[in-house]
C-alpha cells in the first residue's frame, strides 16, 4: 500500500512556495534613490539668458513647449501646454507644472 500525504496542497497554494519573497521591504526604493544623479545648478551666461528670454517671448496660453528645468538636484524635461505665463510672480506654468523663471534653462517651443 502506497503512503499518501494526509494534507495535499492546493495548486495556489502550492504555487505560493515559488513566488517572490521581499525580504528587504523598501530596499529597491532605497537603491533607487541612492542611483540618482544629483547635479549642481548651472547658472546661464549672458548670451544663454537672451536666448531663453528670446524663446519664452515666442510663448504664448495655449502653445505647446518643450521645458528644461531643475529641481530638486536634477534637470528635468517636460513638455505640454502652455496654461499660464505669469511675469510678476516669475512662473511658467505647463498643464499643471509651476516653473520658476530662474529654474528654467531651455525652451523649446513647438
Amino acid at each position: 500500500m502506497a503512503n499518501k500525504p494526509k494534507n495535499k496542497m492546493t495548486i495556489p497554494d502550492r504555487a505560493k512556495q515559488f513566488m517572490p519573497f521581499a525580504a528587504l521591504k523598501g530596499l529597491p526604493d532605497a537603491l533607487a534613490l541612492k542611483e540618482k544623479i544629483t547635479v549642481p545648478k548651472i547658472e546661464l551666461s549672458e548670451e544663454m539668458a537672451q536666448i531663453l528670454d528670446q524663446e519664452m517671448h515666442k510663448l504664448s496660453k495655449g502653445s505647446i513647449a518643450t521645458v528644461v528645468y531643475f529641481r530638486k538636484d536634477e534637470y528635468i524635461q517636460i513638455t505640454g501646454m502652455v496654461a499660464r505665463i505669469d511675469e510678476t510672480g516669475r512662473i511658467l506654468q505647463i498643464v499643471n507644472t509651476k516653473i520658476p523663471f530662474d529654474d528654467i534653462l531651455d525652451i523649446i517651443s513647438e
